[in-house]
């Protein structure tokens, strides 16, 4: 239960400032307010337009896409997450699994693939990619199985790796990712609208970047397996297309392409403005941090920990009652064999740093609903959460921050909320 310490409304004002988050983050009206008729209104017009894409907000994306075009839409394809299907009516979806990709996810993007060759230079292809593309849209490049492009990505979740050092990999064994989609679609013109879940909004990371020029190069995902010491662990026919490439016997993945335009339609920045909006509303004394956290995860987090504790003892940053808000993505390596998710780990070690504080309230929480394997977004911790949890240190090493958290009925649980732009980390005092 919540500690009886801490004022009640922090929690409530969290899971409001959290909500509002969402709700500017919400991949309908981000559609809305970006697709705009001269996007699909050139001289002559097109004769057919399809709608490909993948991700966990695509759902969203395609029924907004879906009530503006209406029957212009010839029809399509996405592929998305199990359980976040939208009511769509031209548009297929095919769920399939995340993050470890799976048969259906390469059936449907083999179908999205196919999609995209038939197109011509009469026709358009709108393109909806959000956080979680790279896992749905998998595609083996030719002599690796699904099997061994699986164990590749396991390797890599597991490991430490950054997003923009999986996703380098991914699209270098990958016949779809980096720029491939587009290339395959050309000469039809394509429109991607782009739902940003990677620090920074590069354009060819996000979704290991389908429709946009690929920077990275086969030498840069070698080099990610010898960073973290793995290549030995790295399944034989990845490391043989790695090698290949690496000596110029494979092409690389396209570095410019003229048929594409890319558009960032939602971002975590946006998600925080309107987090620390509400919390001014709500009468704290608010600071955004930073868009761009990333790093592992219990260093992080205990670094918001050191600024609660700075908050609360000299009033710095700022004069209590305060909201800091932050977002990113932060990783964990995995040590242990426990059950939970980098915003439940978060919390868990934010707990060990701000043990014994008052009226002081972490939360972080992943903006598409879900947090690892399990069922939560994330969850919250007080000054009274290390005390009150059973062997926190032991959960903690052992990587098991859901038990722990369930004990406490502190899961942040929202189910899947239709969108996906990185976590959001609050520090309140009240």
């Amino acid at each position: 239960m919540p500690s009886r310490n801490l004022r009640p409304d922090l929690r409530k004002a969290a899971s409001r400032i959290f909500r509002a988050a969402l709700k500017a983050a919400d991949p309908a009206e981000a559609v809305r307010r970006h697709f705009t008729s001269r996007l699909i209104s050139p001289p002559g017009g097109y004769d057919r337009i399809f709608v490909v894409g993948a991700g966990k907000a695509t759902a969203s994306m395609a029924r907004a896409i879906e009530r503006i075009l209406a029957k212009r839409i010839t029809g399509g394809l996405i592929n998305i997450k199990h359980g976040h299907a939208a009511r769509l009516t031209r548009i297929e979806q095919n769920e399939c699994g995340h993050p470890i990709p799976d048969e259906a996810g390469v059936r449907g993007a083999q179908r999205i693939a196919a999609i995209a060759r038939d197109a011509t230079a009469r026709d358009l292809v709108i393109c909806l990619i959000s956080g979680g593309a790279s896992a749905l849209l998998p595609l083996p490049a030719p002599q690796i199985a699904l099997a061994e492009k699986q164990a590749t990505t396991n390797l890599l979740l597991g490991c430490g790796a950054t997003i923009h050092e999986i996703n380098a990999v991914r699209k270098h064994i990958s016949a779809i990712k980096g720029g491939q989609l587009a290339a395959l679609a050309s000469p039809a013109h394509v429109v991607s609208l782009i739902l940003s879940d990677v620090i920074g909004d590069n354009l060819d990371v996000i979704g290991s970047g389908p429709t946009s020029p690929d920077a990275s190069t086969f030498d840069m995902a070698r080099s990610v397996f010898d960073k973290y010491g793995v290549w030995n662990k790295v399944p034989r026919a990845v490391r043989q297309r790695l090698e290949k490439g690496s000596r110029g016997e494979i092409a690389e993945t396209p570095k410019s392409l003229d048929n594409v335009d890319n558009r960032i339609i939602g971002s975590n920045r946006l998600a925080l403005d309107a987090a620390a909006r509400e919390a001014q509303a709500l009468g704290f004394k608010t600071l955004i941090l930073s868009s761009t956290i990333e790093g592992e995860t219990r260093e992080i987090a205990g670094m918001h920990a050191a600024i609660a504790r700075e908050l609360r003892q000299s009033g710095n940053p700022l004069d209590p009652p305060a909201c800091i808000v932050s977002g990113g993505e932060t990783t964990v390596t995995l040590l242990g064999k426990g059950k939970g998710g980098r915003n439940q780990e978060f919390a868990l070690a934010a707990a060990v740093g701000i043990a014994g504080l008052k009226d002081v309230l972490i939360f972080s929480a992943g903006t598409d609903g879900t947090d690892g394997p399990t069922d939560a977004a994330g969850a919250q911790a007080d000054g009274t959460t290390f005390s009150r949890g059973p062997e926190a240190l032991r959960r903690l090493a052992n990587n098991d921050s859901y038990e722990f958290f369930a004990q406490l009925n502190d899961l942040i649980v929202t189910g899947p909320t239709g969108t996906n732009v990185m976590d959001i980390h609050l520090i309140l005092a009240g």
